[in-house]
């Protein structure tokens, strides 16, 4: 027997899909023959419901709502149930809690909410400067949530200037979070940095140039990495911010793939070339800045509109359920605890759906928010 409509039909709902008309359900499991057996109670719940029989397999939701099909059938899910499998067995949730960009004094206090509110996973990295606070948020939602350390996954970042010394720098992070271990450790980005240059993260040149360490590269940092896992201090590695052709040059010399790459995904940047070479090695997509950047346009495009409304859901909650059916976890950053809330919001999107979401790509050119100046050519197509 459900203990209430959401709860129960968060797990129904898998064996069933919305049709075209309104309040119609059809079986999608060929192991349940009646959704007249399945919904009667839920539907009731809701008021002005009651399920009729309409032959093969179909039941119609009719009666004074019925011109709208539950808000718990159309969305059965909320982002923190849905999880991805790595390529190490571990899962990791779709929607984690980005930490860039937040402003001193507030991270803690998101993060603790994130935590109280059914967030179970937390993206954090040393270059951001507040792993401090983002362990004190972690300690309070743990005690304040009543959640264990392992129900959470916590996943940061080795920073440029410490690429011929990753364990140093992974042992800073967890000093600052108040871990013994991360669940996912990522290379931030393929470019080793000198670690005795005028700054402690961002070294340069008199002339301005980025101070980068030529006598060390990425893929020695890889096999640095793929140490620590015999340490414990970090369960899985990952890179992030790898085009094809660096991902190509790693592969060759890495004895354990990348579990993970974490790149700037959106509308503007699909980056379907680095998302399908991903998928073929077994590589999880995780996306960052999925909304655009800050006062992005991506809000007001028209198919994201027409998304939206179709779903009477928000923009924000149509671009996080497009990563989510493109296979991808998503670590939209927020400080807000609304947002925070209503980032958890994960919607069914069907082929028309994301069909629209994809053409946006093919009328604008690629938009990319976030590119350091290191000076690099990083093989991205849209930076050559």
């Amino acid at each position: 027997m459900y203990s209430s409509p959401e709860k129960g039909i968060s797990e129904t709902c898998k064996k069933v899909r919305r049709l075209p008309s309104l309040g119609e359900l059809a079986v999608a499991d060929p192991h349940v023959s009646s959704l007249g057996s399945i919904f009667p109670r839920e539907l009731e719940a809701v008021g002005g419901y009651s399920m009729e029989e309409s032959g093969g397999g179909v039941a119609k939701a009719v009666g004074s709502k019925a011109d709208k099909t539950p808000d718990f059938i159309l969305h059965p899910k909320t982002m923190s149930d849905t999880v991805f499998t790595l390529n190490t067995g571990a899962k990791i949730p779709a929607l984690g809690l980005g930490t860039w960009q937040s402003a001193p004094g507030e991270v803690k206090n998101a993060v603790s909410h994130a935590l109280k509110v059914g967030y179970k996973h937390i993206d954090a990295a040393y270059v951001y400067g507040n792993e401090d606070e983002v362990g004190e948020g972690l300690a309070e939602g743990f005690k304040s949530a009543g959640i264990k350390r392992e129900d959470v996954f916590v996943t940061t970042k080795l920073w440029c200037t410490y690429h011929s010394r990753p364990e140093e720098n992974l042992d800073l992070s967890l000093k600052s979070l108040g871990l013994d271990y991360v669940d996912l450790y990522l290379m931030h980005w393929p470019v080793p940095m000198n670690p005795k240059g005028n700054d402690p993260k961002f070294p340069k040149h008199p002339d301005g140039s980025r101070d980068l360490d030529t006598t060390w590269s990425y893929t020695q940092t890889w096999k640095e990495m793929e140490k620590l896992l015999a340490t414990g201090k970090t369960k899985a590695i990952g890179v992030a911010n790898f085009s094809v052709p660096f991902l190509e040059e790693l592969m060759k010399e890495a004895k354990v793939t990348p579990a993970a790459n974490q790149i700037e995904n959106h509308p503007y940047l699909p980056q379907q070339e680095i998302v399908d070479y991903c998928k073929e090695k077994g590589i999880l997509i995780t996306a960052y800045s999925p909304l655009g950047s800050t006062g992005s346009p991506l809000f007001q495009e028209k198919e994201i509109q027409e998304v939206a409304k179709k779903h009477d859901v928000s923009p924000g909650t149509v671009l996080l359920s497009y990563h989510v059916a493109r296979g991808s976890s998503v670590i939209p950053k927020s400080v807000t605890p609304s947002r925070i809330e209503e980032n958890m919001k994960l919607i069914k999107l069907d082929s028309s759906d994301v069909k629209a979401l994809d053409n946006i790509a093919k009328t604008h050119p690629p938009n990319r928010f976030v590119y350091p100046a290191f000076g690099v050519n990083l093989g991205f197509p849209d930076k050559q």
